[in-house]
């Protein structure tokens, strides 16, 4: 196989997204994790798994960065997760740790490669990926716009009884309680959700989906959502590697677009082999700008207590 993915972090969402991307042949993939066996054990398992999916490519298991040498794209997915009652910012001081510690043996290893951050508070830590490995911020991009987008996705298509396919939506901002969901701009079949739903049940859905990952781990009670995560980690693959031409909304770094300037944001994006190969800038009412404003500042304010 001519491409090479290294995931690290061999926990749920690591593994489950290795699994994905064996299974759909998109690269080889390494694990590679700090607990002796963990990634090994995965990797093995998903490798004997490639046969029956039909699935050429290798899948490696390591405790070592050298095997992640020479990537085209590395997933960062380590750090701690989630526990009732804590938000994705209370995690900010740990996970700042560990993804420094991953982002220069990235930057010693495989210098060439695009990063997708996924360890949360996310934007925060994509800004620290971008400024620790030196990479030009369009080679490191936060998942978590996809990730939002779908799951308001699957509550209006839950909710109207219709195909996933036939609903288009789009959710903006930092990936945490503060993402901008755009009922404007969510369509089903061509006719604006707004028109089709009463207004208590539209703004429902934008609670729940401002809320998705928190009642995923209300509900889990020991761990945080990981299938939909590595879902969500795949489309920015396949957009990467050029297999898929979608505009997908993914935190980047942003110079003036927006009006905002110095931080990583969920805005919509094109992906390719460069990373983030344009900037979509979409008209936004005086409102919607307000509420994007406040969540690159709520971001803003992570990043100031981040020591680089």
């Amino acid at each position: 196989m001519d491409r090479k993915i290294t995931i690290v972090g061999a926990g749920n969402v690591g593994s489950t997204t290795a699994q994905l991307i064996a299974e759909k042949g998109l690269a080889d993939v390494v694990l590679v994790d700090i607990v002796e066996g963990l990634p090994q054990g995965k990797a093995l398992d998903i490798q004997e798994a490639c046969p029956l999916w039909n699935s050429p490519v290798s899948v490696k298991g390591s405790n070592s960065f050298e095997d992640a040498r020479g990537s085209d794209i590395v997933v960062i997915t380590a750090g701690l997760a989630r526990k009732p009652g804590m938000s994705r910012d209370d995690l900010l001081q740990a996970n700042a740790e560990i993804v420094k510690g991953i982002s220069r043996e990235v930057a010693r290893t495989s210098p060439d490669a695009i990063v997708i951050v996924v360890t949360n508070p996310m934007d925060a830590m994509a800004y620290l990926s971008h400024r620790v490995t030196g990479f030009h911020h369009r080679r490191v991009i936060g998942m978590g716009g996809v990730l939002d987008s779908t799951r308001m996705r699957s509550f209006i298509a839950k909710e109207l009884g219709v195909h996933p396919r036939d609903v288009q939506t789009l959710v903006l901002g930092g990936h945490g309680d503060q993402m901008v969901p755009l009922p404007r701009l969510t369509m089903i079949d061509g006719k604006c959700i707004t028109d089709i739903l009463p207004e208590e049940r539209v703004e429902a859905i934008v609670e729940r989906t401002r809320n998705g990952g928190a009642e995923i781990v209300g509900l889990l009670k020991t761990g945080s959502a990981y299938y939909a995560p590595a879902a969500s980690i795949v489309e920015m693959v396949e957009a990467v590697f050029g297999i898929k031409d979608e505009i997908l909304p993914c935190s980047v770094y942003l110079d003036g677009e927006y009006g905002i300037r110095g931080v990583y944001l969920g805005v919509p994006v094109r992906l390719s082999r460069e990373g983030v190969r344009e900037i979509v800038e979409i008209k936004l009412t005086r409102e919607e700008e307000g509420l994007l404003r406040a969540s690159a500042e709520a971001v803003r304010s992570l990043i100031t207590k981040i020591e680089v």
